[in-house]
């Protein structure tokens, strides 16, 4: 479950920083609301995976606490960035250039580090 709550954050934010980009370039209006739905989604997709971190921090061993503790951290910080950009995001569309694409920009590299933290973790385990 935990690998599926992963999956939203990134392609969200990344199609949230398209977006900004496309709005950068031609000012149409549209590109900010996809924008602002697109980060409202990896704010979702985000909170979840956050509270399972969380989660699994609390029910880590010593030995595994460290990772989790990182995983879950690199998450929050995602997360509150996520929420401070879909706040600029509610700003007028003209005021919102060119912060929103900072923090667009660095929302969508957590997010990156946040999956490739928390795959590179993930094991299956198969019945033999």
């Amino acid at each position: 479950m935990h690998a599926i709550l992963l999956a939203f954050p990134f392609p969200l934010f990344l199609g949230a920083l398209l977006s900004d980009f496309a709005y950068r370039s031609s000012f149409q209006v549209q590109w900010f609301n996809f924008s602002s739905w697109l980060i409202a989604g990896g704010l979702v997709g985000g909170g979840f995976a956050m509270l399972w971190a969380l989660v699994k921090l609390i029910r880590s061993g010593a030995a595994r606490r460290k990772r989790a503790a990182i995983y879950f951290v690199v998450l929050l910080v995602m997360w509150v960035l996520g929420l401070v950009n879909a706040l600029v995001h509610a700003k007028d569309a003209f005021a919102i250039m060119p912060e929103a694409l900072y923090l667009s920009s660095v929302t969508t590299a957590l997010a990156l580090v946040a999956a490739w933290i928390g795959y590179s973790g993930y094991q299956s385990r198969e019945a033999a």
